[in-house]
């Protein structure tokens, strides 16, 4: 059997991560054949690289695109994860079984939009539909229309493979807090800008560390100049293996308008590293306040959490405690892929 993964995507973060693990699980003698296309990108030209993973980039995902890797790759099946790539993938797919996966709850999806309606196209075609919470699913304004197909999968992480690369890095680092992420307006950079500056209202000595790049990156830069955040915050562009940063920082931020799952919490929480984020969504899921991690509508509360973290040291290894125990009930592999292969079989 050969999949074909579909993304439109030119980064590789959240959604990049599980469509790579989804491949080494079935890889392998016996296994299944695995390709990946998205839009061409050196970033992730140099990840799939890395990881051997078979890339069919392509100048842009349009139909015409997708129609020439289709031809060439004869796929068996077509994973396409998110909204635009399951819609491409309707379109060319014809009689390949289509799996569509949806990896947030899409703001824009949310009410009647250009692209809600032109979902219905993809969720029409697709044999099933995974979404990657129960928010994600109940978001989109026409989800009971898909409701027989449809499944909530929580996203999860190998946890071999995290502390591998926790040792494969010798640096020390000493921040105080860890944004990871793409720097565009779902994860509202701004929003944690704002919240470095009051918080260094308290600690002066503040240190923050911006991993991720976006069409937000020089409005979030301009924005740190302005509040006078120089000297706090460092921007460290797109990092192949964060995990030590991750483990050696005392708190993960998330400023999110909204979130699936996302992996950087998950890769937090496996390495103990506590969580404050706004409650979107997925993260409701993940995080138990004050038990696991935290949670904050107010910028006042996220200030409140992370200075409790900060400057209590044993509520910060309470909450560590917690959330890696959390991650352990929830991080089911076996459950996870069992559930995409029965996806791959229907």
């Amino acid at each position: 059997m050969k999949v074909l993964h579909v993304l439109n995507s030119r980064i590789y973060s959240g959604a990049e991560k599980v469509a790579c693990q989804i491949i080494h699980a079935f890889e392998g003698p016996g296994g299944i054949q695995m390709v990946y296309c998205s839009p061409e990108s050196q970033i992730v030209e140099q990840m799939l690289r890395e990881q051997q993973v078979d890339y069919r980039p392509v100048p842009s995902l349009t139909p015409r695109a997708l129609s020439a890797v289709i031809r060439e790759v004869q796929p068996d099946l077509i994973h396409a994860h998110d909204m635009r790539a399951g819609f491409v993938s309707a379109l060319c797919c014809g009689k390949i079984p289509l799996v569509s996966h949806i990896h947030n709850n899409a703001y824009d999806a949310r009410g009647l939009s250009l692209k809600s309606i032109a979902y219905l196209l993809a969720g029409w075609k697709a044999r099933h539909i995974i979404w990657v919470s129960a928010s994600s699913y109940k978001g989109y304004i026409f989800h009971s229309l898909f409701r027989k197909k449809s499944s909530v999968l929580y996203n999860i992480i190998d946890r071999k493979e995290i502390y591998a690369k926790l040792e494969q890095d010798p640096e020390v680092y000493d921040f105080d807090l860890i944004y990871v992420g793409r720097l565009t307006y779902q994860k509202d950079p701004q929003r944690l800008m704002r919240l470095c500056a009051r918080l260094k209202e308290k600690r002066p000595e503040l240190r923050a560390a911006v991993v991720g790049t976006g069409e937000l990156e020089e409005e979030t830069r301009e924005l740190c100049r302005e509040l006078g955040l120089e000297r706090n915050v460092q921007f460290l562009g797109f990092q192949s293996n964060p995990m030590k940063m991750i483990h050696d920082s005392r708190v993960l931020v998330l400023t999110s308008r909204w979130e699936g799952t996302p992996m950087c919490a998950l890769e937090a929480m496996a390495l103990g590293t506590p969580v404050v984020s706004t409650p979107s969504d997925g993260m409701r899921d993940l995080i138990d306040h004050g038990v696991s991690g935290c949670l904050g509508q107010e910028d006042s509360q996220l200030e409140e959490s992370i200075l409790r973290i900060l400057e209590d040291p044993e509520y910060r290894q309470t909450l560590s405690r917690n959330g890696k125990e959390k991650f352990a009930r929830i991080n089911d592999d076996a459950r996870y892929y069992q559930a995409i292969a029965a996806c791959y079989r229907e």
